[in-house]
């Protein structure tokens, strides 16, 4: 009786032409009463179209975030040379803003004597206090020096300081604008078409905050210069320099409170702090970099400085740490020796390209 069973059902499947692929509705046996189909009828029952599954779509990336840096149009242009400031026997000294972001930013320029083009490096300075800060006032050896070496110099005062518009929200943004204000300056020199720049020869130079203001924009935009500089520079772990200057510091209950309520702390929101700090995308930087740091530094530790190393070592990067016995923070009886290694790298760097 079970032979005779299977063979009906057998009979049946090859009369209405199912496959083994395709979907059978019903696989119970046939009741007695109902009659065989006809094997010259077509059969009117048509697949289910299989319903597509979209891929999801990755959340945005928190506005204040590296990777919001990343995803975010950059606009940098209008590099306006204005007055003399200073004329000495190797550069003059001029007033420069440039636009971004909505924004209008002040600087410096010190332009070498000739007619160029000169290869241009941007100087991204330390923390001033930008209640007391005047335009260009940061780095000022390390304007003049390479200045007479032959590099055009644009000094960024960043926002907030001197004439640069205001930015009330930066402080509460982890300074994150600063950044946007040093890949602006890159892509003002770039578009600014004067003869005597060289917008495709561009490197950058970072001190102090100014070094973790380039680690950014190394990880934010790769191959925006050719290659990087960075002096005594904060951790490239956003937490460290949080704590060292802000959670705790007399005077900084107030910040720590905004930024603890808008983002969560450190031990409470690893996700976003891990989202603001350079480390964790140094896989996407693609140009050389040299970092000098003195082991006497008591205001950004040495140990920032081998942690930034080794992360770029172990993401396979162009990096190279000079280690200063005894040098301090603002750099004294080495400074000298710093920078001309600095100055012979960027001339190996940004060397003209051969016709």
């Amino acid at each position: 009786m079970a032979r005779l069973w299977v063979t009906a059902v057998a009979a049946l499947l090859a009369a209405a032409g199912c496959s083994a692929e395709e979907p059978v509705a019903d696989r119970s046996p046939p009741a007695s009463s109902a009659p065989a189909p006809s094997s010259t009828a077509p059969s009117t029952t048509q697949p289910a179209a299989p319903t597509p599954t979209p891929s999801p779509t990755p959340p945005p990336p928190h506005p204040v975030s590296l990777p919001a840096l990343m995803q975010q149009d950059y606009d940098g242009g209008d590099l306006r040379v204005g007055e003399v400031l200073e004329t000495a026997d190797a550069y003059t000294r001029h007033a420069v803003t440039y636009r971004g972001g909505g924004l209008t930013i002040s600087g410096i320029l010190n332009l070498p004597a000739g007619d160029g083009p000169f290869p241009v490096l941007i100087l991204a300075h330390g923390y001033i206090d930008p209640e007391v800060y005047t335009t260009g006032r940061g780095l000022r050896r390390e304007q003049d020096y390479l200045a007479r070496q032959g590099y055009a110099v644009l000094h960024t005062d960043y926002r907030n300081h001197a004439g640069s518009d205001d930015d009330p929200t930066n402080e509460v943004r982890l300074r994150l604008g600063y950044t946007e204000d040093v890949v602006n300056a890159v892509l003002a020199v770039r578009s600014a078409g004067l003869p005597y720049l060289d917008g495709e020869r561009v490197g950058l130079l970072g001190r102090s905050m100014g070094g973790g203001v380039a680690l950014n924009t190394l990880v934010v935009r790769p191959g925006l210069v050719d290659a990087a500089v960075i002096y005594a520079s904060v951790s490239s772990n956003t937490v460290q320099n949080f704590d060292r200057w802000t959670r705790g510091q007399p005077g900084a209950e107030e910040l720590t409170a905004e930024i603890v309520e808008a983002y969560g702390a450190p031990e409470t929101n690893a996700a976003f702090w891990r989202g603001v700090s350079p480390v964790t995308y140094v896989d996407r930087v693609t140009e050389p970099v040299l970092i000098h740091h003195g082991t006497a530094d008591v205001t950004c530790p040495i140990q920032w400085a081998y942690d930034t190393d080794a992360a770029l070592r172990a993401a396979g990067k162009d990096v190279t740490l000079q280690v200063y016995d005894g040098e301090p923070h603002a750099f004294e009886a080495r400074w000298q020796a710093s920078i001309e290694l600095t100055t012979a790298f960027f001339d190996q760097h940004l060397a003209p390209t051969s016709p």
